[in-house]
């Protein structure tokens, strides 16, 4: 039995992050289940390819040039599912700071399958 660890899921969160600052769409889906779901204000997406599409798609148009932020401040793992709330936010190119504004209030539902973690689920709201 593998015993998970915070810095699993903080890697898991790292590589995301590191294909966002890439634009890589696909190595960015490639990390969320097949049937992975996200729900942001306004946004259903359902289906990997489905969130490789919008990201795509994105990062060709208002999302070019962007970094995304994500700051856990709490995670609870249960066996193969963990849960992290986080502070999060999207960087536009050219920017230093995140407008307060823009902060958001993420939460992920991740689960381990084969030894390695993919997001099931990702949600955020505004955080004021």
């Amino acid at each position: 039995m593998t015993t998970t660890t915070p810095a699993e899921i903080q890697d898991l969160l790292h590589r995301l992050y590191a294909a966002w600052a890439d634009h890589d769409a696909d190595a960015f889906a490639a990390l969320y289940t097949p049937d992975a779901t996200v729900v942001m204000p306004g946004v259903f997406h359902q289906g990997r390819a489905t969130v490789r599409d919008y990201l795509a798609a994105a990062f060709e148009g208002p999302l070019k040039g962007s970094r995304g932020l994500d700051e856990p401040q709490d995670v609870r793992v249960q066996g193969d599912t963990a849960i992290v709330v986080s502070r999060a936010g999207i960087l536009f190119a050219g920017e230093e700071a995140l407008p307060a504004e823009r902060e958001r209030v993420a939460t992920w539902v991740l689960t381990r399958g084969d030894g390695a973690w993919s997001v099931a689920a990702y949600s955020n709201a505004p955080a004021h």
